[in-house]
């Protein structure tokens, strides 16, 4: 019975896996097409990204805090969090040593996309699919530090200035900062959104997933195809996917942790680039071409060694 439950699970998990991969080329295809039949133009292009940035994205952090419960086991939830936490600290350090020899243009995109993963989309319905109802509350909990770093330390590498305090002014102003604070204080307290914003933040936050692939797929439609392959990305994709939640892995077995807290910090640790390593790339002029192959390319390989980390882990 154990292994016929166990078959079960992982059929469940490649299905969402899959259709999850299948989603997202889809939709980066039809931004690409959409680019390549000129329906939509580059100040389109540029109005759309300014939409995800500024409107979108912010309502999706706000659904997504309102959405992660307070209850449960807290030591768990502590226990993520702080681990959480540790990693993010260790990413930032890790971006900057491995990645300080190149260009300064791929070196942000590099740094931000050490920092920031796409564990968000790709990471809540896998936790869930291999852990259920907890694993998802419990990643929830871990994204929450990776949230808070990837607009304020991750959003200072492509706006950042020789002014600290303007660098500073421009992060903590940013609308997704200001979703940051506002959705900690909502999950904290407990307290809703009035009835109706509730309902417009999340059918907002809901295009994210869609608005953001497709601003990657035009983005995309501006590259040449034979310049796809890159050594860089190659290296980035190997650190991305496989050494840092080794990395993670080698830490959380010398702790008390429960399988299921090792198990999703490993997981969530192994998600590729986010979709906004390419988005901010875009906004702030910064080799968006460079950082769209980081994306695409980190989130093709995640489809084997997601798999091969849950059979390892498991």
């Amino acid at each position: 019975m154990s292994s016929i439950k166990t078959q079960t699970l992982y059929s469940k998990f490649m299905i969402t896996l899959l259709t999850l991969q299948l989603t997202i080329f889809l939709l980066v295809a039809v931004g690409f097409l959409m680019k390549k039949i000129h329906i939509i133009g580059p100040q389109g292009q540029k109005n759309i990204n300014d939409l995800v940035i500024y409107l979108i994205l912010p309502c999706n952090i706000l659904h997504a805090f309102t959405q992660s419960a307070a209850d449960g086991r807290l030591m768990n939830y502590l226990a993520i969090l702080f681990i959480s936490i540790g990693i993010q600290v260790f990413c930032v350090i890790y971006g900057k040593v491995m990645f300080r020899r190149e260009a300064e243009g791929r070196y942000k995109c590099l740094q931000y996309g050490t920092i920031c993963s796409n564990a968000g989309f790709l990471g809540n319905p896998i936790a869930e699919g291999i852990y259920g109802a907890e694993g998802l509350v419990l990643a929830s909990v871990y994204l929450i530090p990776q949230r808070i770093m990837m607009w304020s330390s991750g959003l200072a590498v492509f706006s950042g200035t020789s002014d600290k305090k303007q660098t500073l002014k421009k992060v903590v102003t940013h609308p997704c900062i200001l979703a940051c604070v506002l959705g900690i204080i909502l999950m904290v307290t407990g307290l809703p959104l009035p009835i109706g914003i509730d309902g417009a933040v999340t059918a907002i936050g809901n295009c994210n997933t869609a608005m953001s692939m497709m601003v990657i797929g035009m983005i995309l439609a501006d590259i040449n195809l034979r310049d796809f392959w890159d050594w860089i990305v190659v290296k980035y994709t190997v650190h991305r996917l496989v050494i840092i939640p080794a990395v993670v892995y080698l830490v959380c077995r010398m702790l008390p942790l429960s399988k299921t807290v090792l198990g999703l910090c490993v997981l969530l640790a192994a998600m590729p680039a986010g979709a906004t390593t390419s988005i901010l790339a875009e906004k702030y002029q910064v080799d968006s071409p460079f950082a769209t192959k980081m994306v695409i390319f980190s989130t093709l390989l995640s489809l084997p060694t997601i798999c091969l980390w849950s059979i390892f882990l498991q």
